[in-house]
């Protein structure tokens, strides 16, 4: 059977949705390009942003003269990277501001041409934005997330309907790193008795945390997406394990240790399937820990079944 290329329309289910590298993505009509359609997309991918990394880095661009001044100033290497955060988020905040008044001026019928000179302004400011993007870190304080600071850039600098295009095949990309997280969760805990059922509330979770991914915060079944989404995650994270009646000091580290592993499972599952975007060490980091847990644990889990 032939491979299905990327960007293959369907509908399934009822559902249109776009395939890309085995996954089929419910898909969405990209407005028409214009200053006002990249606009509106720009101040959304700016909230985004500033919804998933580090607090406090979400300053005005009318500060950031100010901004650039601590981040210059500052020697001192750890106060450094988070002031080179916030200056980031004032650059944001800046081309945020330059993009709006300009789609204002445009809708009073004045016209902007690409070279205009707040445009190449708006550009530079989301580029340096970029560079210093990689000192800001994901609210969970394991990584940064550099694909979160390069979408306004891109939003600005390329066609709407591409940028689109480029959405899906990081979600693509998202969806699988959720199903590897899934399978090893699974894979890590199925055999355990102590662990009996977490396996179905694992698939449970990830499979709505997946719908939520794929799905906008603008579409009809957000309702029942996210509701599902935050119940799933409410049951796993509610899971009792199987212990005996006089459980002895091995055993209650055994269960301690996979709680712990269990509870960081679903909150790097729940970061990727807000975000939309993967987090490669993040994800490299709890794959490992669940190969450490199963090292120590699997063979004693064997012998209890």
């Amino acid at each position: 059977m032939a491979a299905i290329p990327n960007g293959t329309f369907r509908i399934v289910d009822g559902v249109k949705r776009i395939f890309y590298d085995g996954y089929w993505i419910k898909a969405y009509n990209p407005p028409a390009d214009s200053l006002r359609a990249k606009k509106i997309l720009i101040q959304a991918l700016t909230r985004r942003l500033f919804n998933h990394v580090e607090h406090g880095i979400n300053i005005p661009g009318k500060r950031l003269d100010e901004a650039r001044q601590a981040y210059d100033t500052e020697q001192d290497p750890a106060l450094k990277r988070v002031k080179g955060a916030m200056l980031a988020g004032a650059l944001f905040n800046r081309a945020t501001d330059i993009f709006t008044k300009l789609v204002e001026l445009q809708e009073q019928g004045i016209e902007i041409d690409e070279d205009n000179a707040l445009m190449s302004e708006c550009g530079q400011c989301l580029q340096e934005a970029l560079a210093l993007g990689k000192m800001v870190l994901h609210r969970s304080g394991e990584e940064g997330i550099d694909e979160l600071w390069g979408e306004p850039f891109r939003a600005f600098s390329i066609p709407v309907e591409a940028f689109y295009e480029s959405r899906y095949i990081k979600i693509a990309q998202t969806l699988r790193d959720i199903d590897r997280l899934s399978d090893t969760m699974v894979d890590t805990f199925v055999d355990d008795v102590l662990f009996s059922g977490v396996d179905c509330l694992i698939r449970q979770f990830t499979d709505r945390a997946k719908d939520k991914c794929e799905t906008l915060r603008t579409d009809d079944n957000i309702f029942d997406v996210w509701a599902g989404f935050v119940v799933a995650s409410e049951h796993l994270g509610a899971f009792s394990p199987q212990l005996p009646a006089q459980p002895d000091v091995a055993t209650m580290r055994h269960v301690g240790d996979g709680i712990r592993l269990i509870k960081q499972g679903r909150a790097l599952i729940t970061y990727l399937s807000r975000a939309r975007v993967t987090m490669p060490r993040s994800t490299h980091d709890y794959l490992e820990r669940c190969e450490d847990y199963a090292r120590r644990y699997r063979n004693k889990a064997s012998v209890a079944a």
